[in-house]
Parts: C-alpha cells; structure tokens; sequence
C-alpha cells in the first residue's frame, strides 16, 4: 500500500514539475511578445519600416507560420535547446507583427482586455486541468470551427465587412476557449504518460510544444477578444 501511494506521489510531482515547466515557458513567450510589440510601436522608424514595406510585413509573417509547422513537424528530431531557441524567436517575431495593436487601440482598452482574456484563459485551464470528462471529442468540433475561422476570415480580407469581422471574433472566442480546455486535458495525460526516467531533453521538447499550444490559444482569444471590446485610437 505505501509502494502505491509513494509511486502515486512520485507521479503527481513529476506532472506539477511538466506542467509548471510548461506554463512558465508560455510566460516567457508572452512577456516577450508583448515586451519587444511595445517596443516596436513606440519606434517610430520601426513602424515605418515594418507597416510601410508590405512584403516585409508578410514576410515576417509567413515566416512565423513557418516557424509553427517546422517545430511542430521536427520537435523529435532536433535538440532541446534548438526547440527552444525557435519557440522564443517565434515569440519575438509575434510580437513585431502584433505591434499594430499598440497603433489602432487605446493602452487602456488593451490592458483591460487583457486581464479579462487571462481570467478567461485561466478558468479554462484549471476546468481542463481538473475535469474528468473525455475533451476529445470537443477538441474535433473546435479545430473544425477554427478551420472555419481561417476561411471566412480569408474571404472578408476581400469583402471587407465589418459586421463579418465581429461575428467571426465572437466564434473565435467561443472555439479558443473550447481549445483552451481540450489542450489542457491533452498536456496533463501528456504529463501522467510520461515515464520518469524520460531524459530531460524530451521533457523538455514536450514542454516547449505545450507552452506553443497554450501560447497560441491564448494570442488569438486575446486578439479576438480585443477585436469586441477594444476602444480604437
């Protein structure tokens, strides 16, 4: 019986060390990208040279696109410290590209935005975390919806409708706190099937990919969420 209960303890510690490490590298990423995005949009050179040259711009943003699908299809193959070193160079062009922020809203309507997009990301997660309910099939029907969100999001950059641009921000926000939720559940059975003689440097790759994922969702509910509530300049 104690051999159970110390295993089981045993466990418990290694998942709280995964997850922790997790959310502390999704801080990181997002301190980053806001830090280096207020940055920018306080240079006023910066932003003449970035939002004046549009193939720079999209250049900058197909390049983090890149960055994503490279990660994500070469996490095993490549060292800890190079998925590493691509996750913060993710963050850091994120937050070049997520300076326009700072341009169209007011700092006011931003901050408050983001606190309530943090609560939100928050109660998410711990429901996520806490829940016994299967999420799997939550997570198909929101990973379609975000299929959906690409799309129409694509056709409005030609049809330009503002009232397609709200609908499309209140179904952003609906699917990534549904994502918020599933990707939850999926790093905590993650973190329990991980073996704990695992070499640190895989440990470390999967919480590099966790923290990707939960920066993601939390980025673009906050983006939409800014979309509803923000005050414009």
């Amino acid at each position: 019986m104690q051999s159970i209960l110390l295993k089981s303890t045993q466990t418990q510690v290694l998942v709280n060390e995964f997850v922790r490490s997790v959310y502390n590298w999704m801080g990181l990423g997002l301190g980053l990208t806001g830090f280096i995005a207020f940055y920018v949009s306080n240079s006023p050179n910066l932003v003449k040279l970035i939002f004046g040259n549009q193939m720079l711009f999209f250049g900058l943003i197909i390049g983090e696109l890149g960055l994503v699908f490279y990660l994500s299809a070469r996490v095993q193959k490549i060292q800890a410290s190079t998925a590493t070193a691509l996750f913060i160079l993710y963050a850091a062009l994120n937050g070049v590209t997520l300076s326009f922020i700072f341009l169209i809203y007011t700092q006011a309507s931003i901050a408050s935005t983001f606190f309530i997009c943090s609560a939100t990301f928050v109660a998410c997660s711990i429901y996520g975390m806490v829940t016994k309910r299967d999420l799997t099939s939550l997570g198909g029907f929101m990973t379609m919806g975000l299929i959906g969100i690409i799309i129409a999001s694509v056709v409005n950059m030609f049809i330009r409708s503002s009232g397609m641009s709200l609908i499309i921000s209140y179904i952003g926000v609906f699917v990534f706190v549904g994502l918020t939720v599933y990707d939850t559940q999926k790093l905590k059975r993650m973190a329990l099937a991980q073996p704990a003689d695992l070499e640190a440097g895989v440990v470390r790759k999967g919480a590099i990919m966790g923290a990707l994922t939960l920066y993601l969702d939390f980025i673009n509910l906050f983006l939409m969420l800014l979309r509803i509530l923000g005050d414009r300049r």
